[in-house]
């Protein structure tokens, strides 16, 4: 049985639910992505009682379908925000020398030059991206120049007949899945009560002001009013509908698609990533462990929020572009995963005078609410640190400062010591090498409970069937500790398998269901019930993926889901 006390713990989900019923907190938080979860061990950590509330998963909506990248905003130097830039890059910094640095990886990219002018021009722009970096232990490079033929000796796989030369800078990958559920079990561990597949349907008012929302328990099907001093609406693209429930409709808020690609390592011959300007964006392939990541996409998306799908068109949009570059094309055969993720893009309505900036927006109102979105997932905690000191104007109260900058999520202490150790870790676990540098990756120092778990059941160390670049404790534990109650929270969130096998995870379903059972107390009905619900939306996801349009997509997802639901009546 977890010893694990939040409200993250599955066992104690129902209790945290009831107690918050029972209470009045000083913040309730509505959304559950890294603004939210941000924005709770904000508060937390300044001394205020906090509830976040989330529809669905942990970073179920854009913060598990971004870039994957803690970026200073390089493409934003022409638009001569540098005061965005030199914030951003703070905060990457911040992250690999304190906040997580077991979560984080600095990374080289490189941006090929195909006229002579470039390397003034681009050149000029990285130099000043690295001088905007005031602080930091300079973990995170800078950058370099590369001759022609240095550029092809880093990658390649370019074809070389267009490339003049190069250069090279750093920016940092990310997890972004789980550093946001990780962000929520610091904020959990520090007395934040937090709870996911619980709607928000409505807002309550009292004498003009809100004062809490009504939750619906989408596991249970119970209803909760929880009361708040302040409601913190950290929703995203959902951000109007939530500020809608409390009457009020100061912001608008559009939905912009990005869509990703993932392929294996070795389609790409190269030690660097890369970054080539479209003729509307940037078009950029990042390394992700073992594959590469290639995107993204921007295009308005007027569909359901909760469902966005990549299509033909987005990409064959993306194979263009990467076979622009590349000496061996890639095709539809070379594509391991796709996923598709919404970028709220906001504006005011009206006469409001709420100041809506380009970067990010807090909107102070209905008296009793807040409401945080815009932004990058790179300066969330600048978010979240703007939307609670809005908050405590309406407390009425002295409250402390922001602590976050000086506040590493967990895992973060002792990692670097850990990482020292690991051939002995090795040794007394009886796994590889490897399988240690793996876990540190994703769990830094709290490896040793993943470690514990697989001493007390030995069957734990073994890869996942269908999935062999995990571990089977790793299953157990997001179940167990990391607040996943379904096995789409396991596959696609805590871990990437639906991205990174061939039949999206599909095979592994089986095994991972069968751990996360024993986790969860389910029975036999109960687990051949989630492997199904995750095969259909693996389906839904491929006939959506061969649509021409969005709105075909969401037809062939609708009718796989509708077939599926046939079958059982």
């Amino acid at each position: 049985m977890s010893t694990d006390r939040s409200s993250l713990n599955p066992q104690r989900r129902g209790e945290a639910l009831r107690r918050m019923g029972e209470r009045t907190f000083d913040i309730v938080v509505v959304g559950g992505g890294i603004t939210g979860v941000g924005t709770a061990l904000d508060a937390v950590s300044r001394g205020l009682s906090v509830a976040l509330l989330e529809a669905g998963d942990l970073a179920v909506g854009t913060s598990s379908r971004s870039g994957k990248v803690f970026h200073g905003g390089l493409r934003y130097l022409e638009q001569l925000n540098f005061s965005l830039v030199r914030e951003a890059l703070k905060e990457r910094d911040l992250m690999v020398d304190r906040l997580c640095p077991h979560l984080v990886s600095p990374e080289l990219f490189l941006f090929p030059f195909t006229r002579r002018w470039e390397r003034p021009y681009v050149g000029s722009g990285v130099l000043l991206y690295d001088l905007l970096r005031l602080t930091g232990t300079r973990s995170v490079k800078g950058h370099r120049h590369l001759t022609r033929s240095r550029v092809l000796r880093e990658m390649p796989a370019l074809r070389p007949e267009q490339i003049t030369g190069g250069v090279q800078y750093y920016d940092v990958r990310v997890d972004d899945a789980r550093h946001t559920m990780t962000v929520a079990r610091t904020a959990a561990q520090l007395g934040a009560e937090i709870i996911t597949r619980a709607r928000v349907v409505g807002v309550l008012r009292e004498g003009g002001r809100v004062s809490g929302v009504r939750v619906h328990d989408l596991e249970s099907e119970d209803e909760v009013t929880v009361r708040a001093r302040v409601v913190a609406n950290a929703t995203g693209v959902w951000a109007e509908d939530v500020q809608a429930l409390a009457g009020d409709r100061t912001i608008s808020v559009t939905a912009a698609k990005g869509i990703h690609l993932v392929v294996p390592k070795d389609r790409i011959d190269s030690r660097t990533g890369l970054i080539a300007k479209t003729h509307d964006s940037v078009f950029i392939v990042r390394r992700w462990f073992d594959y590469w990541l290639m995107g993204t996409t921007d295009t308005q998306w007027d569909h359901e929020r909760d469902d966005p799908a990549a299509t033909k068109a987005d990409v064959d949009y993306l194979l263009g572009h990467a076979n622009r570059w590349l000496r061996t094309p890639l095709g539809y055969d070379d594509i391991v995963g796709v996923y598709a993720g919404l970028r709220p893009l906001v504006s005011g309505r009206g006469n409001t005078t709420a100041a809506l900036s380009r970067d990010h927006s807090v909107v102070e109102g209905p008296h009793g609410m807040v409401t945080v979105v815009g932004g990058k997932y790179t300066t969330y905690r600048i978010m979240a640190r703007d939307a609670v000191d809005a908050a405590t104007r309406q407390l009425g109260r002295e409250v402390p400062a922001s602590a976050t900058e000086r506040l590493p999520v967990l895992g973060a202490v002792g990692y670097s010591a850990l990482h020292n150790q690991r051939v002995s870790l090795a040794t007394e676990s009886g796994l590889d090498e490897r399988w240690i540098d793996h876990l540190l990756g994703r769990y830094g120092a709290l490896t040793l409970e993943i470690l514990d778990l697989i001493a007390d059941q030995p069957s734990l160390g073994q890869p996942v069937i269908g999935a062999p670049g995990y571990l089977a404790a790793e299953l157990h534990y997001a179940a167990a500790h990391e607040g996943a109650l379904h096995l789409d929270d396991v596959l696609v969130r805590r871990t990437h398998i639906f991205m990174e096998t061939p039949d999206h995870g599909v095979a592994a379903a089986p095994h991972a269901a069968a751990v996360v059972a024993d986790a969860l107390g389910w029975d036999d009905v109960r687990r051949k019930e989630e492997v199904e619900r995750f095969r259909v939306e693996r389906e839904a996801d491929r006939r959506a993926a061969v649509a021409r349009t969005d709105a075909d997509a969401v037809t062939a997802r609708h009718a796989t889901r509708l077939e599926t639901t046939r079958k059982h009546l």
